[in-house]
């Protein structure tokens, strides 16, 4: 499969370096894996019999406990070690979150090369991402649980995040190809720890966090985890003197139950909230970002996004034994969002924004989405004849209740009330509302068919009924003249996983995977009424995995290719309903994570991405059925905000006494940005010409003191104060720029 042999010089010479530095870190490893058999698995001692199993099991808890490599993981239905998943995985871990001072999930996934952000993509707003190539907004899972309402998500509650790269409905439903963004929650244990933390930073930076937990008796615990955060962009609307702000709050509750027996209950639940002042970025012109307006924010405070999210979760495992267990969670989440938000206003020089009034667009809508899930997996290891077994199997039913509309323009009204019933639908992007219940089984089977091969098996059934309501009169803010748009929609499909997984050694992992995915026209507004066939992607992958250092160090490696079938999102080609017929990602990536020695720790990825639009569609108008021909000149073009390479890393050092420093970059390629309907669209005389995002190189360092019970530490985000875009408006041609150096000083106190 094609990897662009330039990818590497498109970015900057230090990603160049540090690829070269994985490849030849991964040749001394085969020298070392062949040479020092030692393993720090519990699993070693039984197979190689080199060290005793006390060593194996204190080695590796203290890995887990605290670095950067992850030890368990849930993306395949079972806790396993990531190390024997046939697919790649990313996991950023407590501790570089710490270390990083990191309080979004989308902080946090700047340790995921191959990825990039979105902003209010198509009229999306939240946590939305790219993921080799491909949207992740309907694949984000807390627990295993969807969760892809429309929100800002927040860490102070997470233990880790897991990130399951390639098309992966088999396990978790309906989804992309690019992959699962899945939170791990933060459980009560059978430990009394305590910890709290302030910090303080340039613009308005103010952070508090406590992280509570209590026994309460032999095997019941309680774990409280709080966050109050509030900080300012370093953008400035210069006349109001006002910047976009965020405001968020949160609570999580954990209380468990029989904790370490045969039957464990865990209740759960989290509470966040958001009074944010948004930001739109800027605008492209003549192809580039307008760069003179890189510190203006257009916008100002009467703009908001405030959000209000509860989710409560029963968490339920009955252990039949060491190798049989029935998990069942249950799960209801409510999500409510109201948000008025400035666009800049088009062209190389308009006018700027007064302290009493904005210039360019608005949108503003509410949204109310519900949902109730239930899932329940019976997982077992059983022997039959020479053969060992690693059986999941389960059911999940998931209900949504979403409820979207626009607001009457706070930019042209003095009726401040948007909740108000004054505030009524406007035109055909007013009212939308989407109902569904979708049933899955699912089965997987891991056969260890001779010693050191396995294989997996699985398949699922998903099965849905959906309604869809959305108001078609554009020109009308009267409800009793709206014409609706009403649509019933029912999906039944099949998905597939398998892999081929050779574990010569407990040190390596060598497998090949396929897996497939699938996403409904009903599903997340892509489409409302087209008769169309479901999305469909399929991923296939050749990877290895080792550990080196007893252990303490994890290096990966994946080649996949990932095909994806009638695309519903704006894309290049088109702005209509039904957009790629095929769009394809061909890639090669390598990460490193864990201990070089006791002292010194690492995080990083390269990814090379090669992302092509292969077959355009024919476009049908969802309200008048009128059918255009896709333009067949935006075939192997360059798909939207995937850049030919990303690479990351980050590491720090401890020096004499209690001292660590740290420090490392988030870098991406040169990316595509929207590109005009028109009658020649991005092609002048005849030549691609879409507007475009340069890359960029953003470095971050850390420095800390640290005492057992307390310690200070400092982090300067954007070391360099580098000029550069952060995030894509595909749909909109706008860019938002990153902040500029930023240092942040906290204090954290262990009890």
């Amino acid at each position: 499969m094609a990897v662009p042999p330039c990818a590497a010089s498109q970015i900057f010479p230090v990603g160049a370096i540090v690829a070269a530095l994985f490849l030849s870190s991964g040749a001394y490893a085969a020298d070392a894996a062949s040479s020092d058999t030692s393993v720090t698995k519990e699993k070693a001692a039984e197979e190689q019999q080199v060290l005793p199993e006390v060593a194996v099991s204190a080695s590796r808890e203290k890995a887990k406990e605290d670095g950067y490599q992850a030890t368990k993981t849930r993306v395949g239905k079972v806790l396993q070690d990531p190390q024997d998943v046939p697919q790649a995985v990313t996991t950023v871990t407590r501790s570089l979150m710490t270390d990083q001072q990191v309080g979004s999930l989308r902080e946090a996934l700047r340790n995921v090369s191959g990825l990039t952000f979105n902003a209010g993509e198509g009229g999306r707003a939240g946590d939305n991402m790219m993921l080799r190539g491909f949207y992740t907004f309907g694949d984000i899972y807390l627990d295993g649980i969807r969760d892809t309402a429309q929100y800002n998500r927040e860490t102070f509650n997470l233990e880790q995040v897991d990130v399951l790269r390639g098309s992966a409905a088999m396990l978790f439903g309906r989804g992309q190809a690019g992959g699962v963004i899945n939170q791990v929650s933060k459980m009560a244990k059978l430990e009394d720890e305590n910890k709290l933390t302030a910090s303080l930073g340039d613009y308005g930076y103010n952070q508090t966090t406590a992280d509570i937990n209590k026994t309460l008796g032999e095997t019941v615990a309680l774990r409280i985890n709080v966050m109050d955060r509030s900080e300012e962009a370093t953008r400035k609307n210069k006349a109001a003197d006002d910047r976009p702000e965020l405001d968020r709050k949160g609570i999580a509750l954990s209380l468990g139950l029989g904790i370490g027996t045969d039957n464990e209950l865990f209740l759960n639940h989290v509470y966040t909230q958001t009074r944010d002042t948004p930001d739109y970025g800027i605008r492209f012109f003549n192809t580039k970002p307008v760069d003179k307006f890189y510190g203006t924010y257009w916008g100002n405070k009467s703009n908001f996004d405030d959000s209000d999210t509860r989710v409560s979760t029963a968490i339920f495992t009955h252990k039949f034994n060491d190798k049989t267990q029935w998990r069942t969670q249950l799960r209801h989440g409510s999500y409510e969002r109201a948000y008025w938000v400035k666009t800049p206003p088009t062209g190389e020089d308009p006018a700027l924004p007064t302290a009493s009034a904005g210039t360019g667009g608005n949108i503003a809508r509410k949204l109310d989405y519900q949902t109730v899930t239930l899932q329940s997996d019976l997982s077992s290891e059983v022997t039959i004849g020479k053969t060992t077994h690693q059986i999941v199997t389960g059911v999940e039913y998931l209900h949504e209740n979403s409820y979207r509309q626009s607001l009457r323009n706070l930019g042209t009204t003095t009726n401040p009330d948007y909740t108000s019933s004054a505030v009524v639908e406007t035109g055909n992007t007013g009212l939308n509302e989407f109902k569904s219940d979708s049933y899955a089984f699912f089965a997987q089977d891991t056969i260890e068919f001779i010693p050191n091969w396995k294989l997996l098996l699985g398949i699922r059934r998903d099965h849905m009924s959906a309604d869809y309501l959305r108001n078609t009169r554009v020109n009308t803010t009267n409800p009793a003249e709206y014409e609706d748009l009403k649509s019933h929609m029912t999906y039944s499909e099949n998905s597939y996983r398998s892999g081929l997984s050779w574990q010569p050694s407990p040190t390596q992992h060598y497998y090949l995977s396929y897996s497939d995915a699938f996403s409904p026209t009903a599903d997340l507004y892509q489409l409302t009424v087209a008769p169309a066939p479901a999305e469909k992607s399929r991923t296939t992958e050749l990877g290895a995995k080792w550990l080196f250092f007893d252990g303490d160090l994890a290096f990966r490696t994946a080649l996949y290719r990932s095909d994806k079938n009638w695309e519903r999102n704006t894309d290049l080609e088109s702005t209509a309903s039904i957009l790629t017929r095929k769009r394809r990602t061909d890639g090669l990536e390598f990460e490193l994570a864990g201990r070089v020695t006791d002292n010194w720790e690492v995080f990083g990825g390269v990814a090379f991405m090669d992302s092509r639009i292969l077959k355009v569609a024919e476009n049908t108008n969802a309200i008048s059925g009128v059918v255009t021909e896709g333009d067949p000149r935006f075939e192997g073009q360059r798909s939207r905000n995937t850049p030919p390479m990303t690479a990351n890393f980050w590491t720090t050092y401890r020096l004499f006494g209690n001292w660590r420093l740290g420090g490392g970059f988030e870098a991406k390629g040169e990316r595509y940005g929207y590109v005009p309907s028109s009658a020649t669209g991005p092609f002048v005389d005849g030549e691609f010409r879409p507007n475009t995002i340069p890359g960029y190189t953003r470095w971050d360092a850390m420095v800390s003191y640290e005492e057992k019970r307390w310690a200070v530490r400092l982090n300067v985000k954007n070391l360099f104060n580098k000029e550069y875009y952060d995030a894509l408006y595909d749909n909109g041609g706008l860019v938002v720029p990153g902040n500029r150096r930023i240092a942040i000083l906290t204090t954290e106190i262990k009890f």
